[in-house]
């Protein structure tokens, strides 16, 4: 009867690795989750990036402890990137009881799979793009443009006073109306710049908003895959919003394409 798994690896990554028949294993140091030693095991061209742990979860009821722990996952995975190019991301707590051979053998049931995502996203990475706006700033310019607007403001300073209240509403719902409209307007006019100069892109809408962006509204947020050698140029597209009075963009990245890999197929 045999006993029981006694140790098992923590799995951050799949990467691509040299064109050769087999690459050699690489220490990564101890940059791990609790500065474990970090390594590959590989299989053919491809490796998985892990650290040795025992076959159990990493659970903990601090709240700082957890949050240490995914930023020191997030940071193996950066540093995977840098090392290898493009990779295939893990979520946190991914564990696979048994040792090196164990894993190995794992990367090869799932070598088709995982060489085919890691092709699909070869030379390219995940950035994350916001598009802001300030709500005041946008009505008050289509107040300035709208000729109903306008003419309502003139009829308010001459009606009565009950009169002028419910005209003042007429005029709110209208400007609120107009202002939705336009934002959406100029939502659609980026997606198609955005699009032109991506592979792929996903509606984002679980990003954080950054306390710096509280006071504005959000027109988009998208994940978008781009190939490397556009990346400058879809800067230089956002930067001219950038510019736009009462508009701010924020470009993230480069990251790994979280949103652009099949978590089934990586499960």
């Amino acid at each position: 009867m045999s006993g029981a798994i006694s140790e098992a690896r923590y799995i951050y990554s799949i990467v691509r690795t040299a064109e050769k028949e087999e690459a050699e294993k690489e220490d990564l140091g101890d940059i791990g989750i609790e500065k474990n030693s970090v390594f590959t095991v590989p299989y053919r061209d491809i490796a998985a990036v892990v650290h040795s742990c025992q076959p159990q979860a990493y659970e903990t009821s601090d709240q700082k402890i957890a949050e240490e722990w995914i930023i020191e996952h997030s940071y193996v995975i950066d540093h995977s990137m840098k090392m290898f190019g493009s990779v295939l991301p893990f979520s946190f707590d991914v564990i696979l009881k048994g040792d090196d051979r164990a894993i190995k053998q794992w990367l090869e049931k799932n070598y088709s799979v995982f060489y085919r995502n890691l092709e699909k996203i070869r030379g390219k990475a995940e950035y994350g793009v916001q598009i802001y706006y300030n709500y005041d700033d946008l009505a008050g310019k289509i107040k300035e443009e709208d000729d109903v607007l306008k003419e309502m403001t003139s009829r308010v300073e001459v009606e009565s006073k009950g009169k002028a209240y419910l005209l003042q509403k007429k005029m709110n719902q209208r400007l609120k109306s107009l202002v939705a409209q336009k934002s959406a307007s100029l939502a659609e006019k980026s997606l198609a710049k955005i699009s032109f100069l991506v592979e792929e892109m996903k509606i984002d809408e679980k990003k954080r908003i950054p306390d710096e962006y509280r006071d504005l509204s959000l027109l988009a947020s998208y994940a978008c895959l781009v190939r490397d050698d556009k990346v400058s140029i879809l800067g230089e597209m956002l930067d001219e919003i950038n510019h736009l009075e009462g508009f701010r963009v924020r470009f993230t990245g480069p990251w790994a394409a979280f949103s652009f890999v099949d978590r089934q197929e990586l499960s």
